[in-house]
């Protein structure tokens, strides 16, 4: 009986000290999914983190300041990061995915922010030319109109938008995209009512609306649709 309890203490002793070394950390850059006991082996890449927002909007022309990224060891000390922020391009409409790189002797960590550029109500702002296709006398458009902000940040008044008559046209940005709801400008001896829709090219310095409208003024009046170009 005693030499089965040695044996037995002899094989288990065995099978303990048989059991696979390695980094047993799954997070770590030598992980070794087959070790059954860590032999205090683990190394590890850096922890890279964004510094700021990793997503970000900007608007056409505006100056891109990078917030940067930081790197650590694991024992906390620092790891110079590089990154590629130059491809982020405003001057034009587009998503930039900035990639941050550190790297030390068991590896390289990565992280990224992306970078959208729109266009925006600053980018809508000024006095432009205008041309058009339009019935001089049922919608007779302002040559020379100027464009302030509206009531919110999605809107933006376009005024005077007749010549003689005046009036102030309101609209609706989203991106490229321009809705004019219906609304109505008395014209004094009648009303034009209009509505219409549009985009803007992706420089943000030119939108076209297509109207639609209708004037009230009676015998001469009339409706239709045409075409106008703003050109910032």
């Amino acid at each position: 009986m005693k030499k089965l309890l040695f044996l037995t203490a002899i094989i288990s002793i065995g099978m303990v000290s048989c059991k696979k070394k390695g980094c047993t950390d799954p997070t770590a850059a030598n992980y070794n999914m087959e070790a059954e006991k860590d032999d205090e082996s683990c190394v590890y890449i850096p922890t890279i983190i964004v510094t700021g927002s990793s997503t970000m909007t900007i608007n056409i022309g505006d100056t891109y300041t990078d917030g940067g990224a930081t790197a650590t060891n694991k024992d906390g000390s620092a790891v110079n990061v590089a990154s590629d922020i130059s491809q982020v391009n405003t001057s034009t409409v587009g998503t930039f995915i900035i990639t941050y790189t550190a790297t030390n002797e068991h590896g390289t960590a990565t992280a990224t922010r992306t970078v959208n550029v729109v266009i925006g109500q600053s980018n809508w702002l000024g006095s432009p030319s205008v041309s058009d296709d339009c019935n001089i006398a049922l919608f007779p458009v302002s040559g020379s109109p100027t464009i302030t902000a509206g009531a919110t940040t999605s809107d933006i008044n376009i005024d005077p938008m007749f010549t003689v008559a005046g009036g102030t046209v309101t609209a609706t940005i989203d991106g490229s995209t321009i809705t004019v709801p219906q609304q109505t400008i008395d014209i004094t001896v009648g009303d034009i009512i209009l509505s219409g829709t549009g985009t803007m090219n992706v420089n943000g310095t030119q939108f076209t609306i297509d109207y639609t409208y209708d004037n009230t003024t009676p015998i001469i009046g009339g409706s239709g649709s045409c075409t106008v170009t703003y050109s910032l």
